[in-house]
């Protein structure tokens, strides 16, 4: 009765579901793209080899997903991917990370019952997986109509997250219950998801750790750091660069209002110049910051209009590309955590921490607790209650080669030592994929 309900107001919706696809689409044209796949408009296809089925909401699933979608491929030859996305940013990202000819790429439809079903039956998958926080309620429950097995990988669910379930619990539990395997990336989240009305489920680590960067990125960066910071502080030393990465709305002006205090006196800031790059999260949103950063006064560059060679003078670098991201904490001496600032719950801290990159973060990081904590306690980030000392605590760290260089080593040494969720999650869900051609 619950799910009959949902799907009532689903179809209510649907008129307002198309306006926010167009509202959408004045800020980024890829919500207009690709629309009949938004309702299972997806052509049947041809090939009759097994097909692994992944779904990767956004860009941050995309990237988690990276190591084990190598894997499968390596392990399965005869069957071929589809990755799945909601966001134009995340299927941007997959067409990036995922070149071979084995991978299909589509939006997952709305949860619309018909739209479930046309996209099950045309792509006719051997299994489901999705990854870390999506569970629709009529996908699940028609794709056990369909005999197509399903597992929820990498499992996060914060408290707020499970506040937000219990309202929902009616739709939510049956859902979770019905899905064939889970497996949460943490102790803390297996708790959560029992709460929910899913006991028992594995802890096996976060994907997150096993992501590696491209090796082309990280050369990219370094040439950067020659490029860009070298020989430009007072006795021709380099530059210092503090990085603020995937930054939220509201957090770029009060970074730049705390960067400017920690630079007065004037004759701070011409004798020690440091770079600040300001990477914001959201893609549609680097004309506005690029604006707010002018108001400002500072001298801004933008990586979309400056070459890997060109000299870099500017006090801030907007961080206007995608799919850059290691090459930009190769350039960084330190990184502050974006969304942490504000309480959008943070965004990746792993990534830096893997590039030996020393991290702040600030109050809000309940959607990487546990490795927020995890990477504070083992030296490698400290914790920041606002933007202003956020700032004060990275300039610290790049004036300190002893403490720059401590964090950097514990860094380097957390991802290692959190390593190997991929291969425990493979062997997971051996038994709903089937026998392996290369075991």
């Amino acid at each position: 009765m619950v799910r009959w309900l949902y799907t009532a107001a689903w179809y209510l919706a649907m008129p307002l579901v198309l306006a926010s696809l167009l509202w959408r689409s004045r800020r980024q044209p890829g919500y207009r793209l690709h629309l009949s796949e938004r309702f299972g408009g997806h052509w049947p296809r041809a090939d009759l080899r097994p097909l692994i089925w992944i779904h990767a909401v956004s860009v941050g699933e995309t990237r988690a997903a990276q190591p084990l979608v190598a894997r499968l491929l390596e392990r399965y030859p005869e069957h071929e991917l589809l990755i799945t996305h909601m966001t134009p940013t995340g299927r941007q990202t997959g067409e990036a990370l995922f070149a071979s000819e084995r991978i299909h790429q589509a939006y997952l439809p709305y949860d619309y019952p018909f739209a479930v079903r046309r996209f099950l039956r045309a792509w006719r998958p051997s299994i489901g997986i999705m990854i870390e926080t999506e569970l629709w309620p009529n996908l699940v429950a028609m794709a056990r109509r369909e005999g197509v097995p399903m597992a929820l990988v990498n499992a996060r669910l914060s408290e707020r997250s499970l506040r937000k379930g219990k309202r929902w619990a009616a739709l939510i539990r049956p859902a979770l219950a019905s899905l064939d395997l889970v497996l949460a990336q943490s102790d803390d989240d297996a708790r959560r998801l029992a709460r929910l009305g899913r006991p028992a489920a594995p802890a096996l680590g976060n994907l997150k750790f096993d992501v590696t960067a491209a090796p082309a990125l990280e050369a990219l960066g370094h040439r950067w750091r020659v490029a860009w910071l070298a020989g430009e502080r007072s006795g021709g030393l380099p530059r210092f660069c503090v990085i603020a990465a995937s930054t939220r709305e509201g957090e770029e002006a009060l970074l730049l209002q705390a960067w400017a205090a920690q630079l007065q006196p004037p004759a701070l800031a011409s004798r020690f110049p440091p770079l600040l790059v300001i990477v914001p999260r959201h893609p549609q949103r680097f004309d506005e910051v690029a604006a707010l950063i002018e108001a400002g006064g500072w001298r801004m560059a933008r990586r979309s209009r400056l070459s890997e060679a060109q000299r870099c003078d500017a006090q801030i670098l907007l961080g206007d590309s995608m799919g850059e991201m290691a090459a930009y904490y190769a350039l960084a001496d330190v990184a502050i955590i974006g969304g942490s600032l504000l309480p959008f719950g943070g965004q990746n801290l792993i990534e830096a921490c893997a590039a030996g990159v020393p991290v702040v973060v600030g109050p809000h990081t309940f959607n990487f607790a546990e490795a927020a904590e995890q990477a504070i306690e083992a030296d490698a980030a400290i914790r920041a209650p606002d933007a202003s000392r956020a700032v004060g605590q990275a300039l610290a760290i790049v004036l300190d080669p002893e403490q720059r260089q401590s964090m950097s080593d514990h860094a380097l040494a957390f991802a290692e030592r959190h390593r190997g969720a991929t291969e425990r999650t493979l062997q997971a869900l051996a038994p709903l994929i089937g026998p392996s051609a290369n075991p």
